[in-house]
């Protein structure tokens, strides 16, 4: 309460300055202000303590049901957040509603069940958190979901083996059932933010035909089993990935297009920070429909297994107006991939044009760079030595329009011919497969003829200030173009050491020039 100091002096006796009168009237003038914004925007959200509904935090007590109920209540209230405070909350599956956050208080974690059957399996889209046709929804906080998906996905593969449920178990891993920790499907004003996500048996995120997604400052620890995708942007539009740290057993930030009449466009990638044991920021491999107006700026790879950045069209869609500015790649396998192909439908190839990739450093493994993960990436299309970089496209469809400036690409040269061999003899070049219907990857084609970049079937592609570096000497020549035209080099710098080869070979190719 406040208490007022009122003076006993009669009002008749105060004079008011004129001050006192700018004052009186400016707080009139703020009070009306502030009631007139009250009633534009009516405050609607409440904060409503998990405890409230019955959850428990002891980590032992399977909450799904309370939680579940007290989600329903706050959005038949109109929205409001759900407050978990310290303490571990055990659940299955659970569905986030419209207007509905979730925050996770620091010391507080939303963990997973070990039983597959306290999951939505049945569905399409299970998940730890779900949710689908859903606005305003948002999760944060600084604290954590722990999947517990190694555990989940034995019980799984458990239930698979006595013939429970019935899985085809490729590579003894099951097909479907695994859950995710996070699965937004058609939703709209979707907000990740501050949270760690861990452990999930699964991709660890799948946000699917999302509208308005802002993923920030979360944390991705994820190496529990196979296919722990980090976060996956499926056919999303308006998105904004910043500031995250990525730690999975397969692609970091991966972008992918299911629906044939359906695509992810005016996305943002910026400062985020990722390590792989497969690609670090990819588009695809599923590419039905496509991607357009994407900008990814100043992220850092480490530790990747394979590409530090990936554009992968295998299945008829198309990849085009794609902005790639400050990337940095330590320690990858392969620094840039772009490959199209004719994998499934009837759409025909895929196609790739319009790509800027500008202000790039990269150091390329010599050993296996994914050494440290429980789950490594497989140990593939073998033999070949290093792989160069790739612009790949195909016979009748070539990728077109790709420019690369400010480019300096390390690599660790030394290749032995003994081992895997690939000359530049026209029938050495005319071995190399298409491979038009294969699954996308940098080291398809086993041993390829060049060092630092390998193009073939590509059409007005620049190169300006680009320096390709390996540290030892290398029978391949540094750049090899085939089948492609109108490739331009300035200020393109091959450096190996004792080098007295060719460096820059081309094969039936039209208006390759390289000027200083």
């Amino acid at each position: 309460m406040i208490k007022l100091n009122c003076e006993t002096r009669t009002m008749n006796k105060i004079q008011p300055t004129e001050y006192n009168r700018k004052r009186n009237r400016t707080i009139k003038s703020l009070f009306t202000l502030c009631l007139m914004m009250l009633l534009m925007f009516p405050l609607t959200g409440q904060n409503y303590y998990a405890s409230l509904f019955g959850i428990k935090s002891d980590g032992k007590t399977l909450n799904t049901t309370s939680i579940q109920k007290a989600i329903d209540y706050i959005h038949e209230q109109g929205g409001g957040t759900l407050e978990f405070y310290v303490g571990r909350y055990l659940t299955g599956t659970i569905e986030l509603k419209s207007n509905v956050t979730l925050h996770l208080h620091e010391g507080a974690v939303l963990l997973g069940s070990t039983n597959i059957y306290d999951y939505n399996i049945e569905s399409k889209y299970t998940a730890l958190v779900y949710a689908k046709n859903a606005s305003n929804i948002t999760i944060q906080g600084k604290g954590v979901i722990d999947g517990q998906g190694r555990e989940v996905a034995y019980h799984l593969i458990d239930q698979i083996h006595k013939g429970i449920i019935k899985d085809q178990l490729k590579y003894d891993r099951p097909a479907r059932r695994r859950p995710s920790a996070i699965y937004f499907r058609e939703c709209d004003d979707v907000a990740v933010k501050g949270i760690l996500v861990k452990n999930a048996a699964f991709w660890v995120q799948i946000y699917d035909q999302c509208d308005g997604l802002l993923v920030d400052s979360t944390m991705v620890d994820s190496k529990a089993f196979w296919n722990n995708d980090g976060m996956d942007i499926v056919d999303c539009k308006n998105v904004r990935i910043t500031n995250n740290y990525v730690d999975a057993s397969d692609d970091a930030i991966c972008f992918k297009s299911h629906g044939p009449d359906h695509i992810g466009e005016n996305v943002l990638v910026r400062n985020n920070v990722v390590r792989s044991s497969a690609n670090g920021i990819k588009f695809g491999t599923v590419t039905r429909g496509g991607y357009r107006n994407f900008n990814i700026v100043n992220n850092t790879v480490y530790d990747t297994y394979r590409s530090a950045i990936a554009f992968t069209a295998p299945d008829g869609g198309f990849i085009e107006d794609i902005w790639v500015d400050s990337l940095y790649a330590y320690n990858t396998g392969n620094p840039i991939y772009l490959r199209n192909g004719e994998r499934w439908g009837d759409k025909g190839p895929g196609s790739i044009d319009n790509i800027t990739i500008q202000n790039v450093y990269a150091e390329v493994a010599a050993e296996k760079p994914d050494t440290a993960y429980e789950y490594e990436g497989p140990i593939e299309d073998l033999p070949r030595n290093i792989s160069p970089s790739g612009i790949v496209g195909l016979v009748g469809t070539p990728i077109t329009n790709v420019s690369l400036k400010n480019i300096k690409i390390i690599y660790p040269g030394g290749s032995n011919p003994n081992y895997a061999f690939r000359g530049t003899e026209p029938e050495d070049l005319d071995s190399i497969p298409e491979m038009a219907d294969a699954y996308p990857e940098f080291s398809q084609f086993k041993e390829l003829p060049a060092w630092g970049f390998y193009i073939r079937h590509a059409e007005d592609v620049s190169f300006e200030n680009v320096e390709l570096i390996a540290k030892e000497a290398d029978y391949r020549p540094a750049m090899v173009v085939q089948d492609s035209k109108n490739i331009s080099l300035k200020k393109v710098d091959f450096k190996e050491p004792g080098k007295k080869k060719k460096e820059l070979h081309t094969y039936q190719s039209e208006n390759v020039k390289r000027r200083p």
